[in-house]
Order: structure tokens, then C-alpha cells, then sequence
């Protein structure tokens, strides 16, 4: 009872932080002049980094929404991860590219063996490394190697960004640029959305129950968590989906940190220690504004083997940077946030687990009332609705991206529906990924893609 009121308590807290910060954003999103940064010299040139792995459903147009940002100096850096699948054969096709003789490497971080970089001079701006298959970190690794720009972006192979996501990112870095070591950027489901040549036409949710609950998910975490996160520097995690990095620092940690799932957290792990251990004043801000569409798994075995690899990811970072919980030298990052993911994420499961058991046996030894029980698992029920709807005030505050009145209706009711069922599962697929982590067990899983083209079909 005790942990599920705290628990509770500090979700509400960092909602609350979410909703201080609202009229900023507002106001940023709104009236912020940045269509005037997109032809502008001033603007800090960025590489965008696009580890693939059998992408080859997704990849074109994602790299043609990439090629069309409304952004002055960028370059795409696509990494082919050994795919065995046509993803390299598609690329060459579609871009009619050739391989460089000799192609310029400027960083020095270990990767696997690279096998050939290709170009074309009819897009200048686009660069494509065909490498032995080394897992995402090691993608983003090779393409931070071949990198021109002192700013690096990290975008999924099957997301697709707004053409002025990229421009709204750089304009809080431009704010401190000094400080501004990451920026996390804000990731929406994509299922249910009509995409044409790249790019988010016609909003809508998704149809299947599984990216629907997700979709609710999304907006809870990025919308009512990391905005608040961010607030108190205390951001754990910018999603591996779209991200924007300071090179240097990045560099200076040792890249990213490959063998295990969950390099997305790793990387902003490492630079929350960097920074504080050499006493470097610096923020890792989240961008609500600048959107990433994605794919959404749309079946439990899909599902299911992401939420597995999250666990595993999650419970490995909290292990290998324990010194960090508890630790004053560390500031709000050791005394807040590596405490909560321990305690809230990482032992969620068992505290519920056995919270479960414990009511179950108070019941059977005729400890305490049924009344009682029932009072208190609608009270924890009615504060977790609250937070989801919290996240729902938000979105139509700020952001309005949902527009039909019907959507609305159907993220309030999937966000009640998903503590019937849903919510258990994530408690199981969790507890099954520490399972695999004491396993060893680092497989990435299947996650297998539609075509856009398919996805619009199906939607």
C-alpha cells in the first residue's frame, strides 16, 4: 500500500512539472519563428545516423522523408547492419549508388569491419555504409566515424520525421548550445496514419488493439514523463527512435555502448556521469514539439519480445551504474532518478507481484475487510487513469495532433481499458526479461515490418 501511494505521489510530481512547463511549450510550438532557421547560416550542421537492420519495407521512405527536412546543412548517414535481407540491393537501386574508392573515416570509436561505403554525386547529402552485422550501437558507432558535423541525430530506420522536427531540435540546442549535450525528441504512433512520400499526411489512431494501447503508452511516458524529467535535468533515456547529440561529448564517453539492448539509456547514463564527474555545467533537454512517427508492434509476439528486450536493457543499465544510486556526487540523477528507475521500474514487477499475493493471503486468513480491498484498488485505479489523462490534457493543450472528436473518445476509453489485462502483461514481459538477462540472453528479437504503402492499407 505504502509503495503504491509513493509511487503515485511522484508520478503526479512529475506531471506536475509537465504542466509548469506547458505554457512554454505552447508558446514555443506555436509562435516560435523557426521556419526563419531554415535557410539560416547559423544553424549548427547535424548528421543524421540511420542504423538498418532487414529494413528493406521501410527503408525508402524513410530516407526520402530525411532527404526533404526543412533544414539548411544536414547529411544522411544510413548504416547497413549486415542486413540479410534486399535492404542494401534497394538502396543502390533506388539512389543508383557507387562505391567510394577511398572514403574519408574521421572518428576512431571500434566498430565492426565496415565492407564498402557508397555515394552518388546526385545527392550530396547522403551517404550509405554497408558493415558486418554488429548490433544498433556498433551501426551508430560506424556512422559517427564517417560523420561531418559536430551534431548527430539518431533516427530508427522505420520512423519518419515531421520535415520541421530537425529545425525545432536545433533551435533549443541554439539556446544553450554551450550546456546542451542531448535532446530527445518526441515519438508518436504511426499505425492508422495515412503516409504519403514520406511523410504523416492524415493523423489518425490506430485501428488494432495492440498499437492502440501503445499509442496511449507514448503519450503517458514522453508527454507526462520526460517533459517533467527534463525539467529537473533528470532525463534517463532519449529514445533511440530520434535523438540529438553533441558529437564531442559523445566521443568522449566512447560512443555507444554495444553487447546489450537498451544503448539508447546507456548513452545518456554514460553522459550524466561524464558530465558531473568532471563537474561540467550541462542539460539533456526533451523537444515535445520536434515529432518522430514510428511503427508500433501490431501483434503480442512482437510486443512482447520488445517490452522482454526493455527489461533486459533497463535492469542491465541499473546494475552496471549502481554506484551512481543513492550517491550525492551525482545530484539529481543519483539521488532521484537512478533511485526511481531502480525501485519504480526495475523492481515494479516483484513489488506488485508480491503486493498481489500479500492481499490474497490477508483475504484467506480473514486479515482485513473485502470493502477495504475494493476501495483501495479503485483508488489505485482512479490515480493511474488520472496520470493517463493528465498526459490527454496535455496533448490538447499544447500539441492537438488528434483533431477528431471520435479519437479523443477512444484514447479516454483504451486509457481505462489498458488496467484490464494490458497492464498485467508488461508487469509478465518484464519479469521475463530479467529472466533472459540472468539467462544471457541478448537477442534482439523479431520485430517484422510492413511497408507503409501496406500500412496505409491496412489502416
Amino acid at each position: 500500500m505504502y509503495y503504491v501511494m509513493f509511487v503515485n505521489v511522484l508520478y503526479f510530481a512529475i506531471m506536475l512539472f509537465s504542466f509548469k512547463d506547458i505554457r512554454n511549450i505552447f508558446r514555443r510550438a506555436s509562435f516560435s519563428k523557426y521556419n526563419t532557421l531554415s535557410g539560416s547560416e547559423l544553424v549548427p550542421s547535424v548528421s543524421l545516423l540511420v542504423p538498418s537492420f532487414n529494413e528493406e519495407l521501410t527503408i525508402i521512405e524513410n530516407v526520402r522523408c530525411l532527404m526533404t527536412l526543412n533544414y539548411p546543412t544536414y547529411e544522411v548517414i544510413v548504416i547497413n547492419d549486415g542486413s540479410s535481407d534486399s535492404t542494401m540491393d534497394v538502396l543502390i537501386k533506388e539512389y543508383e549508388l557507387v562505391p567510394l574508392t577511398n572514403p574519408e573515416v574521421r572518428g576512431s570509436i571500434p566498430t565492426k569491419n565496415v565492407r564498402c561505403v557508397y555515394h552518388n554525386e546526385k545527392y550530396p547529402h547522403l551517404l550509405v555504409i554497408d558493415k558486418d552485422n554488429g548490433g544498433k550501437a556498433d551501426s551508430l558507432n560506424a556512422g559517427i566515424n564517417m560523420s561531418r558535423y559536430p551534431l548527430i541525430s539518431s533516427i530508427d530506420a522505420d520512423s519518419l520525421l515531421e520535415k520541421d522536427a530537425l529545425i525545432r531540435m536545433a533551435r533549443m540546442y541554439m539556446e544553450n548550445p554551450e550546456e546542451t549535450v542531448a535532446i530527445g525528441g518526441d515519438v508518436r504512433i504511426a499505425n492508422g496514419c495515412v503516409i504519403e512520400n514520406g511523410a504523416v499526411k492524415d493523423v489518425s489512431l490506430p485501428k488494432r488493439i495492440w498499437p492502440m494501447f501503445q499509442s496511449i503508452e507514448y503519450l503517458k511516458a514522453f508527454l507526462g514523463g520526460r517533459i517533467g524529467w527534463s525539467r529537473i535535468n533528470g532525463l534517463i533515456i532519449v529514445s533511440g527512435a530520434f535523438g540529438l547529440f553533441r558529437k564531442d561529448y559523445v566521443i568522449a564517453v566512447g560512443g555507444y555502448r554495444g553487447g546489450y539492448p537498451g544503448e539508447d539509456m546507456n548513452i545518456i547514463i554514460k553522459l550524466h556521469r561524464y558530465m558531473l564527474e568532471n563537474k561540467l555545467k550541462y542539460r539533456i533537454a526533451f523537444c515535445p514539439e520536434a515529432v518522430c512517427w514510428t511503427q508500433a508492434p501490431d501483434s503480442y509476439s512482437i510486443l512482447s519480445n520488445q517490452r522482454k528486450r526493455w527489461g533486459r536493457g533497463n535492469l542491465k543499465n541499473m546494475i552496471e551504474n549502481r554506484d551512481m544510486v543513492f550517491n550525492p556526487r551525482f545530484k539529481t540523477m543519483g539521488m532521484l532518478t537512478m533511485p526511481y528507475n531502480v525501485i519504480f521500474e526495475a523492481l515494479n514487477p516483484y513489488f506488485r507481484i508480491t503486493g498481489l499475493l500479500a492481499l490474497i493471503g490477508y483475504v484467506l486468513l480473514d486479515m482485513t475487510n473485502w470493502h477495504i480491498l475494493l476501495v483501495f484498488g479503485l483508488v489505485n485505479l482512479a490515480s493511474g487513469y488520472l496520470l493517463s489523462v493528465g498526459a490527454l490534457i496535455l496533448e490538447e493543450l499544447a500539441f492537438r495532433r488528434y483533431t477528431k472528436l471520435s479519437d479523443l473518445v477512444k484514447m479516454l476509453f483504451f486509457s481505462a481499458l489498458k488496467f484490464v489485462g494490458y497492464h498485467q502483461l508488461g508487469v509478465l514481459w518484464r519479469v521475463q526479461g530479467h529472466i533472459q538477462y540472468l539467462q544471457n540472453n541478448n537477442s534482439w528479437g523479431t520485430m517484422t515490418r510492413q511497408s507503409w504503402k501496406d500500412k496505409n492499407k491496412a489502416a
